[in-house]
């Protein structure tokens, strides 16, 4: 069979098939184009350097959002519905979610979360300062859920190895974190994931009350 022509997209994807292999600091312009079997001055005509090309990777993954909007729902639903396909990048493609959210994107599909999240929130009745307030709040929590889920955060996000573990902490000095030591130890990361987003719309509701109540 004759080999695939060299392009923008196959090199895009052997970076994330070795990012997902080997983590995002394995990434060179000479190590793709080892991966290729091609020379590495032959990536040039295609990616220009490994920054674009590490923003290449966080475009193709943030491409595969499956976006499922409803436009007649309640602004709440239709934001958990947009957080709840973001976090998917954790899902798909868990090592290649750190270049994502480690990029600035100005790209469409860098952009396209940003503008579905703000033109519901401003839908919604919010004027552009609390839209953009609310859409950092949300990156915040999404991001750090992430960071959490794909094992790069260690506080009570235990992934492959255990961080508390109840006979090695002093319970004369640690009392609490010996008595929960169990709980600190697991992580259903769906669960948590959906617990925070529901403290967040929770308190985004409380205030929108207060605020019409000083009207």
């Amino acid at each position: 069979m004759p080999t695939e022509p060299l392009s923008r997209g196959r090199i895009v994807a052997t970076a994330i098939d070795l990012i997902e292999r080997e983590g995002a600091d394995a990434v060179s312009m000479r190590r793709i184009a080892a991966e290729l079997g091609v020379g590495v001055m032959s990536l040039y005509n295609h990616v220009p350097n490994k920054d674009a090309l590490l923003n290449g990777v966080a475009e193709a993954v943030l491409s595969e959002i499956e976006f499922t909007d409803d436009p007649g729902a309640h602004w709440t639903e239709r934001v958990r519905m947009q957080a709840r396909a973001f976090r998917q990048i954790a899902h798909d493609h868990p090592r290649s979610t750190m270049v994502v959210v480690s990029r600035q994107l100005h790209s469409t599909a860098g952009l396209l979360p940003v503008e579905r999240a703000l033109a519901t929130l401003r839908g919604a009745g919010f004027d552009g300062a609390d839209a953009v307030r609310m859409l950092r709040m949300f990156i915040a929590y999404i991001v750090g859920s992430l960071l959490r889920e794909v094992g790069v955060t260690p506080t009570f996000a235990p992934v492959h190895n255990r961080l508390v573990k109840a006979e090695g902490v002093d319970p004369a000095l640690f009392p609490e974190v010996h008595s929960l030591a169990p709980l600190l130890d697991e992580c259903d990361h769906e669960a948590e994931f959906e617990f925070g987003l529901e403290l967040l719309i929770q308190a985004i509701e409380v205030h929108v009350a207060r605020r019409e109540g000083t009207r």
